[in-house]
């Protein structure tokens, strides 16, 4: 591909490869006209089922969805206290504001920008009753510590998976376990741009636990167990049949799109590697990094010349996140302030992302590589 087409995300070539089976799979669905809950729906919930080696997956619309419900589901009260990350896109605080809980916000780690397990145990008060690790760009935020806080405290872990779909975590060399799996749910996202990523709009939910799949798989049918009875007060939260059936031919391949990315990143750090000014992608101890996203700080405060220089050079570039949670306008009422979440606010002003997908080329990653070198040189 030439090099003047670089994309954030280039989800038409990742298409072009598996063309045939996803056209086949859309008219498979097309030709039964099962649009809502056909067949597909539950042979992926089965498939993501074997992937993950999780017990429970219960697709729903949207990863957005996926986090309320997994908190309905755990009977949270108007009050009731979610410690999560001021670092992170706005869906994870979103949820637990419109269901009336309360957001407590623990800076995070300055190197794997995930949740800090650290800054979890001072926000624990007795109205805390969950937290919510996201994690961010492709890599697990410390569950080994916060499974353990979480147990100590006799609290809820609801895993926000959305950017980290195959990652492992390794508790040891003989016991690893996916992103998703650990706490008492997990919840993703299949928009487009993931790495497991829909032909619009999905979601799902996972759980080993067997009282909570039960539920969960009600929640997000209106609190329907049985057709026209209603258990719970639920949602309309379904994943269509079309979505099921290009993520079936899709999840096939995460394996192989993950360690595309990671090649890609690989290249990425070598081409930086001696540059002071810049910072390449911590790499976890306990944690694979399968690269939602290849996030560079930028040390030498010019990140802002330097996404404007790549972008007039063809180059797509983005900021995620340029403000903390903490102070975005819709959430002044939790009452923080700048300067409560150095790290986090640190992050906002250094962070710069370079396109990261499984299409990439030599020739690609050579110029974007370069470009970047010139600039900062």
């Amino acid at each position: 591909m030439l090099k003047n087409n670089i994309q954030m995300v280039d989800l038409n070539g990742q298409y072009l490869k598996i063309k045939d089976e996803v056209n086949n799979a859309i008219q498979e669905v097309i030709d039964s006209s099962a649009f809502i809950k056909g067949p597909a729906v539950k042979l992926f919930e089965e498939d993501l089922q074997n992937y993950l080696s999780v017990k429970h997956v219960i697709a729903c619309a949207n990863g957005t969805d996926a986090l309320q419900i997994a908190m309905m589901a755990l009977d949270l009260q108007p009050g009731d206290e979610v410690i999560t990350s001021p670092f992170t896109f706005i869906a994870t605080v979103e949820v637990i504001k419109l269901l009336k809980l309360k957001p407590v916000l623990a800076d995070v780690d300055p190197h794997s920008f995930n949740i800090n397990p650290l800054e979890i145990k001072k926000l624990i008060t007795p109205k805390t009753k969950a937290i919510v690790p996201v994690h961010l760009f492709g890599q697990c935020a410390g569950m080994g510590e916060i499974m353990k806080i979480a147990k100590e405290n006799n609290l809820f872990i609801i895993e926000d998976t959305a950017q980290a779909m195959g990652a492992d975590y390794l508790f040891s060399p003989k016991h690893t376990q996916k992103a998703g799996t650990m706490g008492d749910i997990g919840c993703t996202s299949f928009f487009p741009s993931k790495n497991l990523g829909a032909y619009g709009d999905g979601g799902a939910i996972f759980t080993n636990n067997d009282l909570l799949g039960e539920k969960l798989r009600a929640l997000v049918n209106h609190g329907m167990k049985t057709r026209y009875y209603y258990d719970y007060v639920g949602v309309n939260s379904r994943l269509d049949t079309l979505q099921a059936a290009v993520l079936r031919v899709k999840l096939k391949y995460l394996n192989e799109y993950n360690l595309a990315r990671q090649n890609a990143a690989a290249y990425y750090d070598n081409a930086f590697k001696d540059i002071s000014d810049i910072s390449t992608p911590h790499r976890s101890e306990f944690s694979s990094h399968i690269f939602h996203q290849y996030t560079l700080l930028i040390n030498n405060g010019k990140r802002d010349q330097l996404k404007a220089f790549l972008e007039s050079q063809g180059i797509p570039a983005m900021v995620y996140y340029p403000v903390g949670l903490h102070l975005q306008t819709a959430y002044k009422d939790l009452g923080y302030k700048e300067g409560d979440f150095p790290v986090t606010e640190e992050l906002s002003t250094k962070v710069l992302s370079l396109p990261m997908h499984t299409e990439l080329d030599e020739e690609q990653l050579d110029f974007i590589s370069r470009k970047v070198k010139e600039f900062v040189n």
